[in-house]
């Protein structure tokens, strides 16, 4: 059966159903083309800039500045951008920059949950309406062809329109799993290549500071 025909036999909740599924597969592919770019990228390019650090702050900063698109590349930069901060400061800093870019990685992650809800309970509604059709077919005491009809297209209409939410309630809920675990990994990283950034930012400090203070 064609999509259009599908489309016509599942009854009004098909319309609905179809839009859910445009809307999330369109998020879908934003999600993806989003997480492929910033896990082919930024792992290298962290990595490559706590091995500048450690010889030079300015080529580690200047690095970041051309790998601005990455989150994790901003939240170093917003540390880094201080002058003579301290260790709390320089932490605190990449706490609150961490914090900014959390909503990015898990954009439309309301969006899906709202689909993952709605499209089974509009596949129940195409269920309902599909028995109200058949019942509403069905005579008594009167079998002929146009009444069989009837209710043939109303049972038609509830399996369609349930088989329909449920597939894109599941395909929706794959995909919002495997990129909730993308954003855990990605919380992880941060806390790991941030203490390490931190950990290289204070050994410097300790560096810099005079080793006991000077008597009068």
């Amino acid at each position: 059966m064609s999509i259009p025909n599908l489309l016509a036999t599942g009854g009004l909740v098909m319309v609905p159903l179809l839009g859910l599924s445009i809307l999330a597969m369109a998020l879908v592919l934003e999600r993806l083309v989003f997480w492929w770019q910033l896990t082919r990228q930024q792992d290298r390019v962290i990595q490559d800039t706590l091995a500048l650090y450690r010889r030079s702050p300015r080529a580690a900063f200047q690095k970041l500045e051309q790998h601005a698109n990455l989150p994790m590349a901003r939240i170093f930069l917003a540390a880094l951008e201080l002058e003579q901060a301290t260790p709390d400061e320089f932490r605190l800093a990449l706490e609150s920059a961490a914090q900014a870019e959390l909503p990015l990685l898990r954009r439309f992650n309301t969006v899906f949950d709202t689909v993952i809800s709605v499209a089974p309970l509009l596949g129940l509604l195409g269920t309902i309406l599909g028995l109200i059709q058949s019942f509403s077919s069905l005579r008594l005491g009167d079998l002929g062809g146009t009444q069989t009809a009837g209710v043939t297209a109303g049972i038609s209409e509830a399996l369609i329109s349930t088989a329909a939410g449920l597939i894109v309630a599941i395909i929706t809920l794959l995909f919002a799993n495997t990129f909730r675990g993308l954003y855990q990994r990605q919380v992880a990283l941060i806390q790991e290549y941030g203490g390490q950034l931190e950990l290289l930012h204070r050994r410097r400090q300790e560096y810099r500071s005079p080793p006991y203070a000077p008597t009068q």
